[in-house]
């Protein structure tokens, strides 16, 4: 940490909003919290518009009914919540949370795990599609397809919030977080806002709409697990890591979103490569 003290401290003012945006006696309604809810309800939109393109699918045969993606959000939002908070609590800071079990459902203090949260929302896919006779893949391609705009939305809330900063840096766009010790550093929320959010979405909307890789599932969703676990390992070189895990292995730059991120890489090439277009059996 000595080398830290030899950084500039010139940094730019952080916008210091407040994390609450609207508070009705004890009811707060936090940014964090709308990042989720408008990310959800924004994939639920878009996944139902791509749905609903027949110019999208195989020989223009609709892969499921709006009403299918309806039901699905409320499987979707349980998936988030339940699988994000367990990640978190799994992977993160597991030795806090067997001391206070309590505090495991105080979802409010902040704690999600977007590796957990992944995984609970495909064991909700998974399960949704077989119960209503949908391509389990179809499913996960038009969701994915919609979901960077809410992990730029959060990780926006995340730089409000003064959390997940990243190292000390004299790069000239730093900031000095109130919470973040006397050093400027990096605005890695922001990093992953750019990369995650704007970037990952953009690259998913070509490959929906000009190369209409809806029409080869499991294509777009791979590319979505792919450039996400791309974007997180480059961004975790700039950012801090959890104070109570630190670098891994004895290394100064191995991190836990790192090592979850990498086999998220590997599965989206798998997915990618593998994914085979599909097309509708012909009238005999």
């Amino acid at each position: 940490m000595n080398e830290y003290f030899l950084l500039p401290l010139a940094s730019l003012p952080f916008p210091n909003i407040n994390p609450i945006l609207i508070q009705i006696g004890p009811l707060a309604v936090h940014w964090y919290g709308v990042g989720y809810i408008v990310g959800i309800l924004f994939a639920w939109w878009y996944a139902k518009r791509l749905a609903a393109n027949a110019k999208l699918w195989p020989d223009g045969v609709l892969p499921m009914k709006p009403e299918d993606l309806d039901d699905f959000i409320v499987w979707a939002a349980i998936g988030v919540v339940l699988g994000g908070r367990t990640g978190y609590v799994l992977f993160y800071d597991l030795a806090r949370y067997i001391a206070h079990p309590l505090d495991i459902f105080a979802v409010w203090q902040g704690g999600m795990s977007f590796h957990g949260g992944l995984l609970g929302v495909i064991l909700a896919m998974t399960l949704f599609s077989i119960k209503r006779g949908i391509r389990t893949w179809s499913l996960f391609d038009v969701v994915a397809a919609g979901v960077p705009v809410g992990l730029g939305l959060v990780r926006v809330a995340n730089f409000i919030n003064s959390e997940l900063w990243g190292r000390p840096t004299d790069v000239p766009w730093a900031f000095e977080f109130p919470n973040g010790g006397p050093f400027a550093r990096h605005p890695s929320q922001l990093y992953e806002a750019l990369l995650e959010g704007v970037v990952l979405f953009l690259v998913l909307r070509i490959l929906t709409h000009s190369r209409l890789k809806l029409k080869t599932p499991r294509f777009v969703g791979g590319a979505f697990i792919c450039g996400y676990g791309l974007s997180r390992i480059f961004v975790e070189f700039f950012r801090e890591p959890d104070q109570q895990l630190g670098y891994l292995l004895g290394t100064n730059w191995l991190t836990m979103g790192m090592i979850l991120s990498s086999p998220m890489v590997l599965a989206g090439i798998w997915a990618m490569l593998t994914a085979k277009p599909v097309t509708q059996p012909q009238p005999a």
